[in-house]
């Protein structure tokens, strides 16, 4: 099974959330019935068409049977759409360090043709070296043994291979200015971190931009957030905001415009890939 698949996994339980809500709105069935023919709750339901459990093929049959899909070939497709939903993606080997909550953002992460960040805190995650990466989980988690901050290293460098795989994503990163001289590890890890950082900067896919304190307040005043579009064209764009012990998924229109809106200022108003690289350079440079 490729990463592609697994995370692929993710999207088509998303879509068959999606779709099943769909069905069940047009034929004016409550959630409360739905849950009702399937020996479940309105909560389950709810969770099912946000694409945040599993499928079992029985409750599909019998939720298309109550919304009045009667078409063998229909069936048989969102039926099909379920058994590819139920695969298991590759960071499941990873369960003994990775929240439930985050395991939904690495398929998604995995599956989007078009990442976009904004970071303020430390360097994103998909870009950080190991030294950096085992710095920063070191920090956050003081108390975790040896063993588990290395599982929490290796499942890091382990999504970083989206960047280049068959079908790596575009990735735009802004990050804050701040990130870059908060340090983070001893001075030999900081610089070997703006060094990777003017290195993958390079790469075709992957766009890189510093907001500079020198620019002022701007548009990223409510901290960090991530992007996510997808090649699925019944898919809508998504924002993802991390929390502490849980995490936000925002897909209305009109809040994902917003964000838009921010993410457009912030790489207007920053400087350009090339200038940017020149910065990290001078910051290599006082390091």
């Amino acid at each position: 099974m490729t990463a592609g698949e697994s995370s692929g996994s993710v999207v088509r339980r998303i879509l068959l959330g999606s779709q099943l809500r769909r069905l069940r709105e047009s034929r004016g069935v409550t959630r409360e019935a739905a849950g009702y023919s399937i020996r479940a709750s309105e909560s389950k339901i709810s969770r099912m068409e946000l694409g945040r459990v599993s499928f079992k093929a029985r409750d599909v049959e019998d939720l298309l049977t109550l919304y009045g899909v009667t078409d063998a070939a229909e069936r048989e497709s969102l039926l099909s759409l379920a058994r590819e939903a139920n695969v298991a993606g590759w960071w499941h080997s990873y369960g003994d360090v990775l929240p439930g909550w985050f395991q939904t953002y690495i398929g998604l992460e995995g599956a989007a043709s078009l990442i976009r960040i904004y970071e303020v805190q430390f360097v994103h995650g998909l870009l950080q070296t190991e030294s950096y990466a085992h710095a920063v989980v070191s920090r956050g988690m003081p108390h975790a043994s040896a063993a588990e901050i290395d599982r929490r290293v290796a499942l890091r460098l382990e999504r970083q291979k989206v960047l280049v795989s068959e079908r790596a994503p575009h990735f735009h990163a802004v990050l804050d200015e701040a990130a870059l001289r908060r340090p983070y590890g001893d001075r030999a890890v900081m610089r070997n971190q703006l060094k990777h950082l003017i290195e993958v900067s390079e790469q075709p896919n992957i766009t890189l931009q510093v907001m500079p304190f020198s620019f002022g307040g701007h548009a990223g005043e409510s901290g960090a957030f991530a992007m996510l579009r997808f090649p699925e064209s019944d898919l809508s764009d998504l924002v993802y905001l991390e929390q502490l012990t849980s995490a936000l998924y925002l897909d209305k229109h009109e809040e994902v415009a917003q964000y838009e809106r921010v993410m457009e200022r912030l790489q207007k108003d920053s400087p350009s890939p090339a200038e940017t690289r020149d910065v990290l350079r001078g910051l290599l440079q006082l390091t």
